[in-house]
């Protein structure tokens, strides 16, 4: 009973839940703003119906998620003082500069022009009006990187330095807090990714219309470009990925190490990828794998002649720099979140190709499998970001801030096991109330479809929208 009233387990059981259902509108959000900035665009130059019809659809699916993203995430920063409070004391000097960096400048522009775009369809010049959703993304983007400033932080501590007198750090560089080189790959990486996931939901609700024949006009466009988003995004996400697994190497060889679960250094052929692996429970030897030789070599170290250090090497090391203890992350967790991010987000790149090659020269397919598919398809790049989060923060363990503070020196010191249960309880009855709201009011807007616009300017011949939007 003790051991489940451990405030330390549940502090992070905590955190990790509320943050992970937070996580699921980030993504949406970043990357629904830009669909929609980029229809309006299209809307603006041709004045066609359907591409403003299309902006209305996904703009108001954007709102929803802005909104529930909103209510969610102001729990994230209240988590820090209460059961965190020991590294809000210690790092907070640091790691809250880039916070409320995200939350006086980029959150409240972002908020601004949303304001501005949802109220000024018929008050604002055209021009000026979609500035305010191209301004909107923008803020989104640069709210991201704050964040993941943040974050950075916690993975590869820099700008600081520890004020012993007092006892904690205080921040020294901001320059070098906000152009932390994990902070400087993680961003790129996690923006495509998100388009991934924006990509996904065009595609799926632009499969439910057509897979039913209706809404032809706005659905075929949004389903081509859904489909070029997720290809070209998956792309980049790789690309970016490949530069934040050398900074991951170069700052936090355990983590790389544990991905692999590869217990001995290792170099060239030896240093390979496993696809699947089977093994102990412990993890610690292994029965059964399949691999391709070279490969983790050259992920870690762009050479196929490259070495890889190993956890057992790596524990020595830490012991002696940082004295006796476990530093080893749990193995089966970094292992196989490392393989479900990468699975998952092939998997949807896979079904964007094929739907490419099935729509190609304006084919619909007739078999409703098909479509099926391209439905259900869309928790798949969503579920890679997740899994990835996971693996980011786990493979850090058992630090909160890698080299300087223990996660169990981290909780807030005079918050009871019982009270962290009681509000962990809470939170997940409100996040489970809330993410039904959320499904069904997404599902409504998605069925309901594109709304209808005005009549064509009788001179210009351009479509308007109608006064009340949204």
């Amino acid at each position: 009973m003790n051991e489940l009233l451990d405030p330390l387990l549940l502090a992070r059981w905590q955190f990790g839940l509320t943050t992970i259902y937070h996580f699921l509108f980030v993504p949406l959000t970043i990357g629904l703003a830009s669909t929609a900035a980029v229809f309006q665009t299209a809307w603006y130059r041709t004045g066609k119906a359907e591409y403003l019809r299309i902006t209305r659809f996904f703009g108001g699916i954007f709102l929803i998620n802005f909104a529930m993203g909103v209510v969610t995430g102001i729990v994230q920063e209240f988590q820090f003082g209460m059961n965190w409070s020991e590294y809000s004391r210690y790092v907070g000097d640091v790691f809250g500069a880039p916070l409320a960096l995200e939350g006086l400048l980029a959150f409240f522009f972002e908020a601004t022009f949303i304001g501005l775009w949802i109220f000024g369809w018929d008050k604002l010049p055209r021009g000026l009006h979609l500035a305010t959703i191209w301004c909107t993304a923008i803020g989104s983007i640069v709210s991201a990187y704050f964040i993941i400033a943040a974050n950075a932080f916690m993975q590869n501590p820099v700008g600081f330095q520890i004020n012993e007198e007092k006892g904690r750090a205080e921040l020294v560089d901001i320059g070098a807090l906000l152009t932390n080189p994990v902070a400087v790959a993680a961003f790129p990486h996690t923006i495509a990714a998100s388009f991934m996931v924006a990509a996904g939901l065009v595609i799926s609700a632009a499969a439910w219309h057509l897979a039913r024949n209706q809404h032809l006009d706005t659905m075929r466009p949004a389903l081509k470009f859904g489909l070029w988003v997720m290809v070209g995004s998956g792309l980049l996400t790789t690309l970016f990925g490949d530069q934040l697994s050398l900074a991951m190497v170069a700052t936090q060889p355990m983590k790389m190490a544990a991905a692999e679960a590869t217990y001995d250094t290792v170099c060239g052929a030896d240093a390979s990828f496993s696809i699947f692996t089977l093994g102990t429970p412990d993890g610690s030897t292994e029965l059964f794998s399949i691999r391709v030789p070279y490969l983790l070599s050259f992920l870690s170290t762009h050479t196929f002649d490259g070495c890889v250090e190993g956890i057992n090497d790596l524990q020595a090391q830490y012991q002696e720099l940082f004295g006796p203890g476990d530093y080893t992350p749990i193995i089966w967790v970094t292992y196989w979140s490392f393989r479900w991010m990468i699975g998952l987000g092939l998997a949807h790149v896979l079904v964007a190709v094929v739907g490419l090659w099935l729509t190609r020269r304006g084919r619909l397919p007739k078999q409703r499998w098909v479509w099926k598919i391209a439905i259900w398809s869309f928790p798949l790049s969503l579920a890679a970001m997740i899994v990835g989060w996971v693996f980011t923060e786990m493979g850090r363990q058992p630090w909160i801030v890698f080299s300087q503070m223990f996660t169990e020196s981290a909780v807030s010191p005079n918050v009871t096991g019982l009270e962290v249960l009681i509000s962990l309880i809470a939170f997940t009855l409100i996040y489970g109330a809330l993410a039904v709201v959320e499904v069904r009011l997404v599902i409504r807007a998605i069925k309901k479809g594109p709304p209808e616009v005005g009549e064509p300017d009788p001179e210009t011949g351009r479509h308007e929208p109608a006064a009340t939007v949204y």
